[in-house]
């Protein structure tokens, strides 16, 4: 089967992009990244953002935007589509509302309005895990999987990968029984620990990415880092290779 498109999330060079956004973008461009996924600082330079993705021939087919917690999330949704983005995704939802089934339905009315916000922008709508949604397990199952069957149909998850195994998770498994509701993956590698500073490029920590990649093949693979000690640029350049190759073998 074949697989889905890279991406790379631009919160990777938040500091670099703070100093040089185009010069940034044709940089992840010279390694050979056709996508990026933008972080929240679109929303307010959606003008910058616009003329630089136009000048280094890159394409933003998701965003990351906080919108759950915003009374009007027009802004960011009215960003998002002068920028080309066909995909907005909340980035976090931090709430007590995970531990509890009740809870949960609370958030899955808030991302279905998000949802009907969205599409009136001719956006789709998403949602990108961390640990604590895989921690919290009412009634012993992890709450993010308790979430999905709440969701309208047309919202997508973005599933961190590496967040996945550190919330305790199997990631493999949680992908299978997901399904086609993955619309998007967040491949980091690293020792599975919160320490941000620790993420290691793909293929150089505990995380089994081949089987990763092959449990969701169709969804777009966004490479990031949280964190990282070494130049970010550069470990993203080796996470493509990485990927690349494991592409490459998996169509041999």
């Amino acid at each position: 089967m074949p697989r889905g498109p890279v991406s790379v999330q631009l919160y990777s060079v938040r500091e670099q992009i703070a100093e040089d956004l185009e010069g940034t973008l044709a940089r992840l461009a010279s390694l050979g990244f056709q996508n990026v996924e933008p972080y929240g600082a679109f929303v307010t330079g959606s003008d910058q953002y616009a003329a630089a993705l136009a000048a280094t021939g890159l394409v933003a087919p998701s965003a990351h935007a906080g919108v759950l917690g915003l009374s009007d999330p027009s802004p960011a949704f009215e960003a998002a589509a002068a920028i080309g983005v066909r995909t907005v995704i909340d980035p976090a939802h931090r709430t007590d509302d995970w531990e509890s089934i009740d809870g949960i339905a609370r958030i899955a009315e808030r991302m279905n309005r998000a949802s009907e916000q969205a599409l009136e922008h001719g956006l789709t709508f998403g949602y990108h895990n961390h640990w604590w949604e895989l921690e919290a397990r009412p009634g012993g199952t992890p709450a993010l999987e308790l979430l999905a069957p709440r969701l309208d149909e047309r919202i997508v998850l973005e599933v961190d990968t590496y967040w996945v195994e550190v919330g305790g998770v199997d990631v493999l498994g949680l992908l299978d029984r997901l399904g086609d509701r993955v619309r998007f993956l967040h491949v980091k590698d690293g020792p599975k620990t919160r320490d941000t500073k620790a993420q290691l490029p793909a293929g150089e920590g505990a995380m089994d990415v081949p089987a990763v990649l092959a449990a969701a093949p169709s969804a777009m693979r966004v490479l990031e880092f949280d964190d990282y000690e070494g130049d970010t640029v550069d470990g993203l350049a080796a996470s493509l290779a990485y990927v690349n190759t494991v592409d490459a073998e998996a169509g041999e």
